[in-house]
């Protein structure tokens, strides 16, 4: 560390690009510090460091190392804490540009593999972005040695040292606990568990965090199951059992919370979130309209066909899809992809896809549309696939449906007798429609040559935010996509995006080139993604495969 310090004060002053000797290893007192990557300009992205601390100095044992999920929970918590130090740090602004900046790609509510933090039985390997001080484009050398030099590694340290091992070894518990629910849904046959005395509610549309003094959930008697969960505890909640079913209710009475919290229950979430114990099948996939999304040779028949001009709905392609055919192709690309689960909020579908009524049968003929109500009953009893649909102004789906609950002021009620009891008396008069048979459909081939022939030189691709990728100078619009919950995993859909497009020597469906990919992350770790073999990627967190499958599908082809 002496070489390190004494060779940045001699810089001091001097033209910023001469940081770059910086880069290497340097040893300190029960630390070791990597600078990996020097940025060029202190207005440009940040110089990427790591902090190595041996695993002996955390207080726990190797027991964290035993399984995946408890690895990725010990590492949140360690980026967590770090962050915690962050912010205790008073903000000392160090000249120009990005200088005396000190980041860490922190976890929000939910736990997500990351690369902030790697954990080995040798290493805590902690990883920091941070601005190099400078005046102008002249380095400050001395404060740029306190803050490599001193404040990195203290707050890496301090980090380790000053955490609560019992705060540890709850977060590890919870996680168990995560796991546990998920083997028991998927060993039972239920898709969805939500805790009671879970808080669903958030603190406002832009925050993730919960609401206060919001009403606690507390399940309807006739979904009641209590899972064994570790250390001899247990939990009882709402288990939602395989089938349709519906979330019914009035305007504003909590059926979209709930929703909203069992499309984010394919996550684990932190102690204190509310939803901690909500629980859901990891492969559900929140469906919805798109009015205008580009729509690549998905075979979209069992929902639309019979088009005039005779188009082709067996390998559909559009640059401009209307809402219905949007969500038709949505459906079908999930169950390609193979979702168990689809899941559908009335207020963002369309409604002629979603349902038509019998005045609108007798007005309307030759409709091309099969709406997905008739296809309903086939989905879930003859494909296996589930699907969960908040609704408040069709009924037609009382027929079909498994179990009905209404939410009322945000308690939920069984009311699935009556629901059907009320579809036995009221005939509505409508005559099911006869599409094509609903299937699982052809995984298709990945259509390398599409994207080659929109990249630009540079070949670059990148997270221009949480929702939208560049792909050289092509958008690739994720608004859509309501289960990406963090930037970091946008970035590392990009990164993916890049390495399958780069990969000529592997080809096949999307389906089995991006199993491949994520069995190498889970062989290799998730720093596989970086671009650089010497810099540490500290800013990427694991997308699902059904969000990575759902950017591909979105790319815009040139003959859309």
């Amino acid at each position: 560390m002496d070489k390190l310090m004494q060779t940045l004060r001699s810089l001091d002053g001097k033209s910023y690009k001469a940081l770059k000797q910086i880069q290497g290893t340097y040893r300190g007192n029960g630390f070791t510090l990597k600078i990996d990557y020097v940025q060029g300009d202190p207005f440009a992205s940040p110089s990427r460091l790591r902090v190595l601390i041996p695993f002996s100095r955390l207080k726990t044992d190797e027991s964290i190392l035993e399984t995946s999920h408890r690895k990725i929970a010990a590492e949140d918590f360690i980026a967590r804490q770090v962050q915690k130090q962050i912010r205790k740090r008073k903000s000392e602004k160090m000249g120009t540009g990005k200088g005396g900046l000190v980041y860490i790609d922190a976890p929000g509510q939910e736990v997500l593999q990351r690369t902030a933090v790697k954990l080995s039985s040798t290493y805590i390997d902690i990883r920091f972005s941070a601005g190099l001080p400078a005046n102008g484009r002249r380095i400050r050398g001395n404060d740029a040695a306190r803050l490599a030099g001193e404040i990195i590694p203290r707050m890496a340290q301090n980090a380790v040292d000053e955490l609560s091992p019992q705060d540890l070894s709850d977060h590890l518990e919870l996680a168990d606990d995560q796991q546990v629910i998920r083997r028991y849904l998927s060993d039972h046959d239920y898709v969805s568990f939500v805790s009671n005395g879970a808080v669903l509610p958030r603190e406002s549309g832009v925050s993730s965090r919960p609401m206060k003094n919001a009403v606690p959930f507390q399940s309807p008697e006739a979904f009641e199951q209590t899972i064994p969960l570790t250390n001899g505890k247990s939990v009882t909640g709402m288990a939602l059992p395989a089938g349709l079913t519906l979330i019914a209710g009035g305007g504003y009475h909590g059926k979209s919370t709930l929703l909203h919290a069992i499309e984010r229950g394919i996550y684990n979430h932190v102690k204190g979130d509310g939803r901690e114990l909500t629980i859901t099948n990891d492969s559900a996939v929140k469906i919805r309209a798109e009015d205008g999304r580009g729509v690549h040779n998905v075979n979209i028949t069992p929902f639309i066909s019979d088009l005039p001009f005779k188009k082709n709905t067996e390998s559909f392609s559009t640059p401009d899809a209307s809402g219905s055919t949007s969500q038709a192709a949505a459906v079908m690309e999930a169950l390609e992809a193979g979702s168990r689960l689809l899941l559908m909020d009335e207020d963002t579908t369309a409604t002629n896809f979603m349902i038509r009524d019998a005045r609108m049968q007798r007005l309307v003929e030759n409709e091309p549309i099969t709406p997905f109500v008739d296809h309903a009953a086939a989905l879930t009893k003859d494909l296996g696939v589930s699907v969960i649909l908040a609704v408040g102004g069709s009924g037609d789906y009382f027929e079909h449906a498994d179990q009905v609950i209404t939410m009322k002021e945000y308690h939920p009620y069984d009311r699935t007798d009556e629901a059907k009891q009320i579809a036995a008396e009221l005939i509505t008069g409508r005559r099911e429609l006869a599409g094509s048979p609903l299937h699982i459909p052809e995984a298709r081939h990945f259509d390398r040559s599409s994207f080659k022939q929109q990249w630009d030189h540079k070949q670059k691709v990148d997270a221009k935010g949480l929702h939208l990728i560049l792909f050289g100078r092509n958008a690739i619009d994720l608004s859509s996509l309501e289960q990406l919950v963090d930037l970091s995993q946008t970035r590392a859909i990009a990164r993916m995006i890049s390495i399958l497009v780069k990969n000529e020597k592997e080809n096949g469906t999307v389906n089995d080139l991006t199993e491949k990919l994520y069995k190498k992350i889970e062989q290799d770790g998730l720093d596989v993604l970086s671009p650089f073999k010497d810099q540490h990627p500290g800013d990427l967190a694991l997308p699902r495969r059904e969000e990575l499958t759902a950017a591909l599908n979105r790319f815009r082809r040139s003959e859309s």
